[in-house]
């Protein structure tokens, strides 16, 4: 039980104890240091008449901070084990995706092929049937006529077109998920920063694509740096997730189906390489900005956050890539959040 802000001896935990029973309470008390460790005993006199109490104090807070720091290691253990099943699910889902895809696209690399002929053909039979004999001609116009030939001669390519670009689409994010969900060596590797976003925005894209429009700003000159690959596209995901509900908080309803935009830029500066995610969403005041790396901290609604996706975001770039993460945000015009990475492993 706490009591916050009040004094030990106001207290309603600490009073004179009718029970003749000893009581231990946690209070928080900043004119105490912090969190304190109340034991109230109570003091008897020979005929067993409570007379008063006795209360000792003892500061707790290095006993909390280990507590806080023990749930918070636990929390992210058990993220990252759902993260391994999920990715382990998402390898699998994509293996087998990617078999019926490949046959779908070599039958439509047929289809292509013999629609060409097709077309070849009836274009050179029609020209022939402009000397055949009537009767014969006639039938023959007749029959192209009824199967309405000139749409399908211009409708047929288009179909096989876009049948083509969706078995591209279908691939790519195949490869995508593949990528994401490959385990990574624990050290860190020299890696494309440019390469981890282009697969995340892929694999994140049903989070996204129905709020927000992406803008990609990625140098092309941008150098590898040591990354450790599967925590960064993680953070890379926590932050398009937390981008897309923004918007669509902000955009509520939505009946018109208007989007806003999620921007991601990346560039070189000194000893750095810059990472700015930033979003047209609802935006955060000052009092939430101030705490959103804490763990377990949401403003979200039960059931829709867990406060752990920012927690861990921020140990992933602060404590295992020793760079830096902010956030700029103005309430009703969006968010950015701006983060360094290294070029070099910091030496220990």
């Amino acid at each position: 039980m706490y009591c916050k802000n009040e004094p030990p001896d106001y207290c309603p935990h600490t009073q004179l104890l009718e029970d003749h029973k000893i009581h231990r309470v946690e209070i928080y008390e900043e004119r105490l240091g912090g969190y304190c460790e109340v034991i109230v005993t109570p003091y008897l006199d020979s005929d067993g008449v409570l007379i008063g109490s006795v209360h000792i104090i003892r500061d707790i807070n290095e006993q909390k901070k280990a507590e806080h720091e023990k749930e918070k290691i636990q929390s992210q253990l058990l993220h990252a084990q759902k993260l391994e099943s999920v990715g382990r699910l998402a390898a699998g889902i994509a293996h087998e995706i990617n078999t019926p895809t490949q046959f779908i696209g070599t039958n439509i690399d047929f289809l292509e092929e013999a629609s060409q002929d097709i077309i070849t053909f009836t274009e050179k039979l029609l020209q022939i049937m402009k000397t055949a004999p009537v009767e014969i001609a006639d039938a023959v116009n007749s029959a192209v006529e009824e199967m309405d030939w000139e749409y399908l001669a211009e409708e047929m390519p288009l179909a096989i077109s876009q049948s083509h670009e969706g078995v591209k689409r279908v691939s790519s994010i195949v490869r995508a998920m593949k990528e994401f969900s490959h385990p990574g060596g624990k050290g860190k590797e020299s890696l494309s920063l440019n390469k981890i976003i282009h697969t995340t925005v892929t694999v994140a894209s049903n989070e996204w694509k129905y709020v927000a429009d992406m803008d990609l700003h990625l140098d092309t000159d941008l150098p590898q740096i040591p990354l450790l690959a599967d925590e960064m596209g993680q953070v890379i995901l926590n932050m398009l997730v937390n981008a897309a509900h923004a918007i669509g908080e902000k955009l509520g309803d939505n009946p018109e189906g208007a989007k806003g935009t999620i921007t991601i830029t990346t560039a070189k500066i000194d000893k750095n390489v810059e990472l700015r995610i930033s979003d047209t969403g609802a935006g955060m005041p000052e009092d939430v900005q101030l705490r959103i790396f804490e763990p377990f901290y949401t403003t979200k609604k039960l059931g829709k956050g867990t406060g752990q996706g920012l927690a861990i975001s921020h140990d992933v770039v602060v404590e295992k890539h020793h760079g830096t993460i902010m956030v700029e945000s103005t309430p009703g015009k969006g968010t950015v959040f701006i983060i360094h990475l290294p070029l070099r492993e910091k030496e220990n």
